[in-house]
């Protein structure tokens, strides 16, 4: 059993060499940790430090290519060099590093697929800015009460990935990588668990992801929508649709009952037209539920043809 700590590292010189010393590298049930670190262009000497701090493997973006980006190469590297587990945290020490024990656990038990680490269980992040707390919060709350499956974190970094779930999920680059991954392993009917871990917020930190607040949301939301929509299309298009649909009935009843009383449509003309606007708006949406339906089945037959050829590529 070979797992991979895996390190996205920007500009983190003073931090990455004490973060790496301090990862456990004997855990029971465990043949052997090896420490990767993925270098995103950084403009310091964080490769340097990581090498000498002992990682293992050592691989620079050349350029800043975001964290979207860096996270698929980390996948892709992870399976290169054999992992069983790939256990991803940042490399700044926010987390604590002793927590991978925690964290691949379950996997190793064979308990879930992949595994999050939680800041909103029982032990509250530290000094974590109230606004970002709460978006993430109520983000967690809403996509997973839209995808039927509880979700704590949806944004946390501190991950673990069986093998089989780093060759499953469908990696697509962007803005980030956290939501998607989250949103496409439900979609995929991987079993996923949250475990509570302590995490520091360190005064000054700027994060790589969130420039400012409205950055952040409109990002995070083109990102969410489009996940959602091509994991639950039926959900996605058919609710509004039969809200719509129902909220024009009752228009229509309203019409015809003022109608028929004096059989004059001119004082009525506004509920008519609202009654039509909203039924033929609804049946679009009702045909693109289907469609979009038809899309996810043939968008599945396509990523169980490349999860065949990813299972041959990275064939231990």
């Amino acid at each position: 059993m070979r797992l991979i700590v895996n390190l996205p590292a920007f500009n983190e010189e003073e931090k990455i060499a004490e973060t790496i010393k301090r990862i456990p590298r004997t855990i029971e049930g465990v043949d052997e940790v090896l420490v990767q670190v993925i270098d995103d262009g950084s403009k310091d000497k964080t490769i340097e430090a990581a090498k000498n701090a002992g990682a293992d493997f050592v691989y620079p973006n050349g350029i800043n290519r975001g964290i979207g980006i860096t996270f698929k190469n980390a996948v892709e590297h992870a399976l290169d060099n054999g992992a069983d587990i790939m256990c991803n945290m940042d490399a700044d020490g926010q987390f604590n590093p002793q927590d991978i024990t925690k964290i691949i656990a379950p996997i190793l038990n064979k308990e879930s697929d992949m595994v999050s680490a939680t800041r909103f269980g029982d032990k509250e992040a530290k000094d974590m800015p109230k606004a970002k707390y709460y978006l993430n919060l109520i983000a967690a709350k809403i996509i997973g009460s839209f995808m039927d499956y509880p979700i704590d974190d949806l944004t946390c970094g501190f991950r673990a990935y069986s093998r089989e779930t780093m060759i499953r999920l469908n990696i697509t680059p962007g803005f980030t990588y956290t939501q998607e991954t989250i949103i496409d392993a439900i979609g995929k009917n991987l079993k996923l668990k949250w475990i509570p871990v302590e995490v520091t917020y360190f005064a000054g930190r700027k994060s790589r992801v969130v420039k400012s607040i409205f950055n952040y949301v409109s990002n995070s939301g083109k990102i969410i929508l489009e996940a959602v929509r091509d994991v639950r299309p039926m959900k996605f298009f058919g609710w509004p649709a039969l809200i719509m649909i129902v909220i024009s009935i009752g228009f229509f009843v309203d019409f015809f009952y003022w109608y028929f009383q004096d059989f004059k449509i001119t004082p009525y003309r506004n509920v008519l037209l609202a009654a039509i606007t909203l039924f033929v708006v609804g049946v679009q949406f009702l045909i693109f539920a289907f469609i979009a339906d038809m899309i996810k089945s043939a968008r599945k037959l396509i990523e169980d043809q490349a999860h065949t050829l990813r299972k041959w590529r990275y064939k231990k």
